[in-house]
């Protein structure tokens, strides 16, 4: 009775060892590939029990728009770590992107995805590939905060904030530094989005400089993406905003051989969540032909996240040996490589088999080599003096001349607010535009007190009040114009928080 007494105590302990995990099988091929990823864990003795969680296309055909069920969100809740097969979103309106959703409600603001080619074994033309792209995860475009504001024009609000830019980039560095990473390429677009990726850019500059030991440098992302697609071997962690993160993350996966063989992490705080980048590929559903490797690799991150990197580097490379022997799924299987055709549980096998082994060609997972420490302080806001110097009023009109709208304005507004310019896209078309541009019924009208010319010849604005600008919607109200936004001006510290027109 003694020994049956401690071998249930023993179980209590054991279990309490266990770190809990959220499993999602998903959909499509997902619950073939994580049955094979779970089977390759449990092998590999890891220290992780599984709670499955309902999300997916089931649970929005079921009426829940978000694809998530309620005791989903309680079981993430306990356990903090999530692995995700990919799931359906069904085609129509109504239905809400569930990777966003699950991004953004537990904040897990860094899209961690690294790709190395597996040449000669998987066919690339960049065999020393070897990149991992570090994406900001819950802003920029893919806020999601989109209107429609006349006939031709619709916007999509950019966002980009300093603690979102300090946590990402700073993620980037530690990850570098972890993991023996020797360089960290930033990539925006602030030659034309001066304040937002400027903003990204300036801060990077501003990190960088905490860590000698790494190497920085910037890139525009136009030409950036054009190196990497030509020349990857040139960068090691690339660190960019949400949708630029989206492209170039996938431009990687794919000249590194199949963006059907990378996993991702998606860490936050308090929750990370680890899955393959791919789709559900429903069209292969139930053949057992789906290739699990992006989510063994998700896994093979989910372990050096909880900092078992010795077990994380035991399953990476007795997958790289699966691969190096030429245990292929019909995915990568060439006959000038392959030496066999297996199907998602033999793959899965064929990787059990190896635990323990190394591959003798393909470069040695050595996770366990770097700290694994990770460090994101607590933001601190700084408190800048803000002074309204003006506003951009956005008006819907139908008309196509700028000298028109001009000078009704001017004879609209009587207030201490006066029209200094109007834009239309962005192009400078009152006064002295140009008659060749193109006007749609869209219109930036902006109001200022005056100005006074410094220097250096950048123009300095004079503080207004807010009722001026009440009293001036309150004319253009009256005379008529279709007032479909403002755009208050700002300055911070008695630096502009707006970008200039054309020869402002």
């Amino acid at each position: 009775m003694e020994n049956e007494l401690t071998k249930v105590e023993d179980l209590k302990k054991s279990d309490k060892a266990l770190t809990k995990v959220a499993v999602a099988y998903g959909d499509g091929i997902g619950p073939e590939i994580m049955k094979a990823t779970l089977k390759i864990l449990k092998a590999s003795g890891a220290p992780l029990s599984f709670e499955p969680i309902e999300v997916g296309e089931q649970v929005y055909l079921a009426g829940n728009t978000a694809g998530i069920s309620g005791e989903a969100w309680e079981t993430i809740s306990r356990n903090k770590i999530i692995l995700k097969a990919p799931i359906t979103t069904p085609q129509g309106k109504g239905y809400k992107s569930l990777n966003v959703t699950l991004r953004k409600s537990l904040g897990l603001f860094a899209n961690v995805r690294p790709v190395s080619a597996l040449h000669p074994f998987v066919k690339t033309n960049f065999p020393n590939l070897d990149i991992v792209v570090i994406r900001e995860n819950e802003e920029d475009l893919y806020a999601g905060i989109e209107h429609r504001q006349t006939q031709d024009v619709y916007q999509c609000l950019k966002l980009i904030t300093r603690p979102g830019s300090e946590k990402i980039i700073r993620y980037a560095f530690e990850y570098a530094r972890a993991y023996n990473r020797k360089k960290v390429t930033c990539m925006v677009k602030d030659n034309i989005m001066k304040i937002t990726d400027g903003l990204f850019h300036k801060v990077f500059k501003e990190i960088a400089q905490e860590y000698p030991d790494i190497e920085s440098n910037s890139q525009i992302i136009d030409i950036g993406s054009a190196k990497v697609a030509a020349r990857p071997e040139q960068f090691d962690v690339i660190v960019t905003s949400n949708l630029y993160g989206d492209i170039i993350s996938d431009i990687v996966a794919e000249i590194g051989g199949s963006v059907g063989m990378a996993g991702s992490a998606n860490i936050g705080k308090e929750v990370a969540m680890f899955e393959a980048i791919h789709g559900s590929a429903p069209d292969i559903a139930g053949q057992k032909i789906a290739n699990p490797s992006g989510l063994i690799n998700a896994a093979v991150m989910l372990l050096a996240h909880l900092k078992q990197t010795k077990l994380a580097d035991r399953i990476k490379n007795a997958w790289l040996k699966t691969i190096e022997d030429g245990i292929h799924t019909p995915d990568i299987y060439d006959d000038k490589c392959s030496a066999q055709r297996v199907n998602t549980d033999e793959f899965a096998d064929a990787v059990i088999e190896r635990l323990g082994q190394a591959p003798e060609h393909l470069k040695v997972s050595a996770l366990n080599e770097g700290t694994g420490e990770i460090q994101i302080p607590e933001y601190k806001r700084k408190i800048a003096k803000k002074q309204l110097v003006g506003v951009d009023v956005f008006i819907d009109w139908a008309g196509n001349n700028p000298q028109v709208i001009g000078e009704q304005l001017q004879k609209a507004t009587s207030n201490g607010l006066k029209l200094k310019m109007i834009t239309n896209r962005g192009v400078k078309v009152f006064p002295n535009g140009n008659p060749e541009t193109y006007c749609t019924d869209h219109w930036r009208c902006r109001f200022v007190n005056q100005q006074v010319q410094l220097k250096n010849d950048s123009p300095q604005y004079l503080t207004i009040n807010y009722s001026d600008v009440i009293d001036l919607l309150v004319e253009l109200q009256a005379s008529d114009f279709d007032v479909i936004k403002t755009e208050n001006l700002y300055e911070f510290d008695g630096q502009r928080g707006f970008s200039l027109g054309q020869g402002e």
